[in-house]
């Protein structure tokens, strides 16, 4: 039974104020077919019908379960600020809204947000004032007409394939804090492994004459480093924490070890204006040939594809459970690590993965625009994925989990003597990703259209179900000729490899269902599920090619990595190493056995 505040939890746990109020729960809705509302009066009236937010109307969990198009959605609710919160500002946070976002506040309209997969922020000084009450009123446009970044939601009716059920409108926590005029914006931290040190960054919003910032870092057993700057001269005051000799321990997969961190803003006076809490890292990543290095130590990437969905709550989790849970699955299975595909993750799984050791792939969900737009030469995503990805890389800049970053998904554009839209915006999309991050790999497009000569990473999909056939196929890379995507007819996508790190970045997708397969063996096989390939015909059958495809890539010493499709199977796609609910789909002793031996750039066999 889903409480009546579900997921009551910060949404942001690198930046934790004491003064918050989660907005999550039972909220005014109604759906806008002809996104007429504004027309119609839809900011000053009550909504026809209530829904459960966070979780999207498409869903069973939201009590609404509408899955069919909705241009528009409406969302309405009455909070009545703290009368605590007097002399501070209020500021509205959206976790991420999908598609188009207008926030209006007591009639006035506070914001405007394009992009389903990232936060925005309303300021709603002078709006609204500690004691009085807020009607938030929220338009969602989410048009099945337009090129935007989709990620896996279907741009048809039906769930088909690799695509599935749309999410619309608010899809993680709505809420609310209070902040002084001068006030912390958003910690960044840059781990320094070489020098045993953290370089702390912290932009403010106001520059006050005699303000200084100060930041504590202590582990929890003695240790303790505090530095102060000034904070009434630049934007962003930037900070060095050295850690002493003897205190310093790497993050890593062995030993996720996070260190506690105190800042605080103070004014002239000496007085905490602002305080924030959170956590931080250090880690190092480095590239050395083929070898991807974290802490100077080549760490084979035993890498998932996991889509983030669950029955009940679509991209949305559940419950904070559910994020746990997939992570301790997938390490229970064998895996290190996962590409979080074609969707940006809440920033609490992120927050579990940094504890639990746990590596990932930040991605952005381009996909729908390759599923929904011409697959080929008049492909064009606009230049809001460029704005939307830099709000993903500011998001999550910080998590010591995120060891790679993937722009785009599996853009198909044949390589000819023309550019094209898709090549100026895979080309900003890269050259933003390395000015706001230069401390991690980047992979301009994964799979297919590599465009970018100079991408530091470069891998390919394969979903080649013969093991055999495999080996034959990614032979090459010992001789700078690996296996690379190409057109059915032979037409090349890709610039040449240039000798980067390589890995398959997705490959497997072993097609099994249980019950059509005892259906298939009487001989009345009616396959209502999808999976890549020839589908095993029985569970042993599934153990041995598991076993087999892996091998190949684990035996490959000129390969860091890979990724397997899936971890658990999404709707009619039954290709997980778990069942859709999380159940338990297989022996996990047996494909952990397969994962787990060393591999050959690990210094194995």
């Amino acid at each position: 039974m889903t409480p009546a505040m579900p997921k009551p939890e910060h949404p942001r746990p690198q930046l934790v104020r004491d003064k918050w109020l989660n907005l999550n729960g039972t909220w005014g809705f109604e759906i806008d077919a002809g996104d007429s509302g504004l027309e119609r009066g839809l900011t000053t009236r009550e909504l026809n019908s209530e829904i459960l937010v966070p979780f999207a109307p498409e869903s069973a969990l939201s009590g609404i379960e509408h899955v069919d198009f909705m241009e528009a959605v409406w969302y309405r609710r009455t909070v009545t600020i703290p009368q605590e919160w007097a002399g501070q500002n209020v500021l509205l946070h959206f976790g991420a809204v999908d598609h188009d976002a207008t926030v209006w506040v007591n009639g006035v309209e506070v914001a405007r947000h394009r992009g389903g997969f990232t936060p925005f922020t309303a300021d709603l000084e002078g709006v609204v004032e500690p004691g009085t009450d807020a009607v938030i009123v929220v338009r969602a446009r989410d048009s099945r007409h337009e090129m935007q970044a989709r990620g896996k939601q279907a741009t048809w009716y039906n769930n088909t394939h690799c695509q599935y059920t749309r999410t619309t409108g608010i899809w993680q926590t709505v809420w609310m804090e209070a902040v002084p005029a001068v006030h912390i914006k958003r910690l960044r931290m840059t781990p320094n492994l070489a020098d045993s040190s953290i370089t702390l960054e912290v932009p403010v919003s106001q520059n006050r004459s005699g303000h200084t910032v100060t930041a504590v870092l202590s582990d929890g057993s003695g240790m303790r480093i505090e530095e102060s700057a000034k904070a009434d001269l630049d934007l962003t005051p930037s900070l060095r924490l050295s850690i002493p000799e003897g205190s310093l321990r790497p993050w890593s997969i062995e030993d996720p070890f996070l260190y506690d961190l105190e800042v605080c803003v103070r004014n002239g006076s000496g007085e905490v204006v602002d305080h924030v809490s959170s956590y931080a890292a250090v880690r190092s990543i480095a590239l050395d040939g083929k070898v991807v290095r974290i802490n100077g130590k080549a760490v084979f990437q035993r890498l998932v594809l996991d889509q983030g969905y669950w029955p009940e709550s679509l991209m949305t989790s559940p419950d904070e459970a559910a994020l746990v849970r997939d992570i301790e699955l997938s390490m229970a299975a064998g895996f290190n690590g996962a590409r979080l595909h074609q969707k940006v993750f809440e920033e609490r799984f992120l927050y579990h993965a940094d504890r639990l050791g746990y590596l990932v792939w930040g991605e952005f969900g381009d996909w729908g625009v390759s599923g929904g737009g011409t697959i080929g030469h008049n492909q064009k995503p606009t230049a809001s994925f460029v704005a939307q990805w830099l709000e993903v890389l500011k998001r999550d800049f910080n998590h010591p989990s995120i060891i790679g970053w993937c722009p785009l998904n599996e853009t198909h554009q044949i390589l000819h003597d023309r550019l094209t839209v898709l090549d100026d915006v895979t080309e900003a999309m890269f050259l933003a990703t390395k000015l706001a991050d230069p401390t991690r790999p980047v992979i301009d497009a994964s799979g297919y259209a590599h465009r970018i000569r100079e991408t530091d990473i470069y891998d390919s999909h394969s979903y080649e179900q013969d093991p055999d056939r495999f080996r034959i196929e990614q032979q090459g890379l010992a001789e700078g000729k690996p296996y690379i995507n190409r057109k059915a007819d032979g037409e090349e996508y890709s610039v040449p490899y240039a000798g980067q790190p390589f890995f398959v970045s997705e490959f497997g997708g072993i097609w099994w269902n249980e019950v059509e397969a005892r259906q298939a063996v009487k001989g009345s096989d009616v396959s209502t599920s999808w999976g890549y390939g020839q589908r095993v015909s029985s569970e042993e059958e599934f153990y041995t090619r598991f076993d087999g495809l892996c091998s190949v890539l684990l035996d490959n010493p000129d390969m860091f990595g890979y990724c397997y499709t899936q971890l658990t199977d999404v709707f009619q796609e039954k290709n997980g190493i778990f069942n859709f609910d999380r159940s338990n789909k297989f022996h996990l002793e047996r494909i952990r056995a397969s994962q787990t031996r060393p591999a050959a750039i690990e210094g194995g066999n």
